[in-house]
């Protein structure tokens, strides 16, 4: 009875009594909890800083690969005596009726007269096609006299950034003094293809590719995922084999991605060896790896539909096959499609399967569809890194802007869907 009351003050012995020390533990725990939330305060912050300076490091550098170097020529048509009429000007010959008239030389004979033979010197030689698909939208320039913003070679461009010779340097300051020389938006960027010259290269191949790719890959995981994930949660019978399936499942989405470069590269392209760097083989690859994690999470979200729903559909007469589609998956649906963006977006941003299966070929013309030799975003931004020319640097930075946006737009349609799906109980 005596042991069961803690004096106030200290003991005869003059030690502190049970009341100070537990004063001191909850201190100790309370600084504890302060170092902790500072901690995670911190950690926050920093994640933060690093995202603002990654998107800022990127909009400075790829806000200069939206724009591109273009000289201004003035080209008198009705004086050089290019014609064509509306009609012909819509057939699939028109660039080469333009150019069996001289249209390139025309360009060629204009771009000295307003720039001087140094700087004519530096037009861009795909510039005449500019000039003839803007004869293409509208024949009635030919009757007049027409300024154009055409694009200059990749030497000038470096020497109107400061970078290059000297000469062309000095040639660059020279046009943009006389106002012949700038740099304006380049529109052309998201609807070329691949070149050779940064002065030429667009971004519209590649994200075609990777669209038509994403279709194959949302087609063929999601719906073997989420059945996968049924069978094993609803139907499976708890036994040896079912575990060896799930530690299979598991292991197979810690896996790299280049193995399933070397999986679709010995398999599928085996079976269609004539879709080597098509949207098709790429999608089905990245399917392989996508699967794994849309079963995982639509398992786990299978498995937090309480027990109540199948029971309360059951007593009401429901079969068996009606409870799993009619109740669970709707009620489920939500936490299948988290795992569907998270797997989506990793495979959005994969380089290595995909140069494994042969997408990294330079491909001039967007692909016509699923079996037509495309490439990727992601391959697109690694083969424009590893280019010597100086100008592809900022066009990379450009691109990997078009990827983020991609991948943001990809995964707002996939949480507007989930929040759409989304139900209480």
């Amino acid at each position: 009875m005596t042991d069961s009351i803690i004096p106030d003050g200290p003991d005869h012995g003059g030690n502190p009594t049970r009341t100070d020390a537990f004063a001191r533990r909850l201190k100790k725990r309370y600084a504890a909890e302060r170092r902790f939330k500072m901690a995670g305060l911190a950690a926050i912050l920093f994640s933060v800083a690093v995202l603002i300076f990654l998107l800022g490091n990127m909009t400075i550098n790829g806000f200069g690969g939206f724009q591109r170097a273009e000289v201004e020529v003035t080209i008198d048509f009705p004086e050089a005596g290019i014609s064509a009429d509306p009609q012909s000007m819509q057939s699939s010959g028109a660039l080469q009726n333009l150019e069996a008239q001289g249209l390139q030389e025309v360009v060629a004979f204009y771009a000295e007269q307003s720039l001087g033979e140094e700087g004519a010197a530096e037009l861009n030689s795909e510039a005449w096609r500019e000039v003839a698909a803007a004869i293409a939208d509208n024949p009635e320039i030919l009757r007049s006299e027409t300024t154009f913003e055409l694009p200059a070679s990749a030497n000038l461009s470096a020497g109107y950034n400061g970078e290059g010779s000297e000469e062309m340097q000095e040639l660059a300051s020279r046009l943009a003094e006389e106002g012949k020389l700038s740099e304006n938006f380049d529109s052309g960027f998201l609807e070329r293809s691949d070149a050779t010259d940064p002065q030429q290269v667009g971004i519209w191949g590649a994200l075609k590719g990777s669209f038509l790719t994403m279709i194959v890959t949302l087609l063929m995981a999601f719906p073997i995922g989420v059945l996968a994930a049924l069978y094993l949660e609803e139907y499976a019978p708890k036994n040896r084999w079912t575990d060896i399936i799930e530690v299979s499942i598991n292991n197979l989405a810690a896996v790299p991605s280049i193995i399933f470069g070397l999986l679709g590269l010995a398999v599928f392209l085996w079976i269609f060896p004539n879709y080597r760097s098509a949207p098709l083989i790429g999608g089905m690859t990245l399917a392989l790896m996508t699967m794994p994690v849309i079963v995982i999470s639509g398992r786990n979200a299978i498995k937090a539909v309480p027990p109540s729903i199948r029971d309360g559909a059951l007593a009401i007469g429901a079969s068996p096959v009606q409870v799993v589609f009619h109740h669970v998956l709707p009620l489920a649906l939500p936490g299948i499609l988290t795992g569907t963006i998270i797997g989506m977006a990793r495979a959005l941003g994969e380089t290595a399967p995909l140069l494994m299966i042969g997408m990294r070929a330079f491909v001039a013309t967007p692909p016509d569809g699923f079996t037509s030799p495309a490439t990727v975003l992601p391959v697109q931004i690694f083969l424009w890194s590893d280019e010597i020319d100086r100008g592809f640097v900022e066009r990379t930075s450009a691109a990997i802007i078009v990827l983020l946006l991609f991948l943001l737009l990809m995964n707002g349609i996939a949480i507007y869907l989930r929040n759409k799906f989304e139900k209480t109980w």
